[in-house]
C-alpha cells in the first residue's frame, strides 16, 4: 500500500480548484448480460473549475425557474427520466411548444457552459468472458479509468480537485467509495498512487443524493444515458439510433468531451469502452 504524502495545496483559492461530478447509467452486477439494458455500465463524469461551476449553477437555477416555476425552498431537480416522460414537476413539458423551448434552452445552457465530459462504458459480458472469475469489479475499472483522465488533466495544469458522485444508497455507495479509495491508496491500471494523490485533495469520495439539488450531478444525470448509447453505437455494440433529443444533446456536448491535449482525439480520452 502506498503512503499518502502531505503536500502544500497548489492553488488553495476555490476558483482554482476543480470538482468531478459522477453519475451512472446501467448497473454494476453480472447478471442478464445478454440484455443490452443490463450488459453495459457507464460512468459519466463532468468536471468544472470552481469559477466556471458557480456560473453554471446560477444559469441552471435560472433555467429551471424559467421553465418550471417553483418555490426556491422546494427546488426542482433535473432527472432525465422525469424530463423525458414529462413527469412530476415537469408536467408542463407535455405541451409541445414548452417542450421545444425547454430543449432549446437546455442545449444553449450546455453550449455556453465551461466543463469537460468523460464517459466510461464497461462491457460486463465481454469482461467476464475474457477474464472469468478474476474479472475486476466494473466500478473499480470504470472509476479507475475516469480518475486517470481527471487526474491526468489536473497534474498537467498543476491544479487539484475532488470528486462528488450521486449516492445510490447501501451497497452501491460502499462499492463506489471502495473503488475510489483503492485508486487513491494503491493506484489504478498503469498509474501508481502518487499520480492520484498529487491531484486529489481528499482520499474520500464525496456522495450526495439526487434530492440535494447539485447542479453538476444533474448535468451528469442528463448526459449519462445518451453518452452511453453514443459510445455503444460508435463501437457497433448496439443498432438502435439515438432519440431526437439525445442526438441534440450529443451534438451540443461534442465540444465538451475530454481530448488528447496535442492532437484532439476524443476516443480513449473523452469516450472509453472496455474491453474493446
Amino acid at each position: 500500500m502506498s503512503e499518502v504524502h502531505d503536500r502544500p495545496s497548489r492553488h488553495p483559492a476555490p476558483d482554482e480548484r476543480y470538482r468531478l461530478y459522477i453519475d451512472e447509467s446501467g448497473d454494476h452486477v453480472f447478471r442478464q448480460l445478454d440484455d443490452p439494458a443490463h450488459r453495459y455500465l457507464c460512468l459519466l463524469g463532468c468536471w468544472f473549475s470552481g469559477a466556471d461551476y458557480r456560473t453554471f449553477h446560477a444559469r441552471l437555477e435560472a433555467f429551471k425557474q424559467r421553465h418550471i416555476p417553483h418555490n426556491p425552498d422546494e427546488p426542482v431537480v433535473l432527472h432525465r427520466e422525469d424530463v423525458m416522460n414529462a413527469r412530476g414537476a415537469f408536467w408542463r413539458l407535455r405541451d409541445p411548444s414548452r417542450r421545444l423551448a425547454f430543449d432549446d434552452d437546455l442545449c444553449a445552457l450546455i453550449t455556453h457552459s465551461e466543463f469537460r465530459v468523460v464517459g466510461v462504458v464497461i462491457d460486463k459480458k465481454l469482461h467476464r468472458e475474457r477474464y472469468g472469475e478474476d474479472a475486476a469489479h466494473p466500478y473499480h475499472l470504470a472509476l479507475g479509468f475516469m480518475l486517470q483522465r481527471y487526474c491526468g488533466l489536473l497534474n498537467h495544469i498543476s491544479r487539484e480537485g475532488d470528486v462528488l458522485a450521486e449516492s445510490r444508497g447501501g451497497r452501491e455507495d460502499r462499492l463506489l467509495k471502495d473503488s475510489y479509495h483503492r485508486a487513491y491508496r494503491s493506484g489504478a491500471w498503469i498509474k501508481r498512487a502518487p499520480f492520484f494523490q498529487r491531484a486529489l485533495t481528499s482520499e474520500e469520495l464525496k456522495l450526495k443524493p439526487k434530492s440535494a439539488n447539485v447542479a453538476g450531478l444533474q448535468l451528469a444525470d442528463i448526459l449519462a444515458y445518451p453518452v452511453r448509447q453514443s459510445i455503444l453505437l460508435e463501437n457497433e455494440r448496439i443498432a438502435d439510433p439515438l432519440s431526437p433529443f439525445a442526438m441534440r444533446l450529443m451534438d451540443v456536448a461534442a465540444a465538451k468531451f475530454n481530448r488528447q491535449l496535442y492532437d484532439g482525439r476524443v476516443v480513449g480520452y473523452g469516450k472509453v469502452l472496455f474491453p474493446k
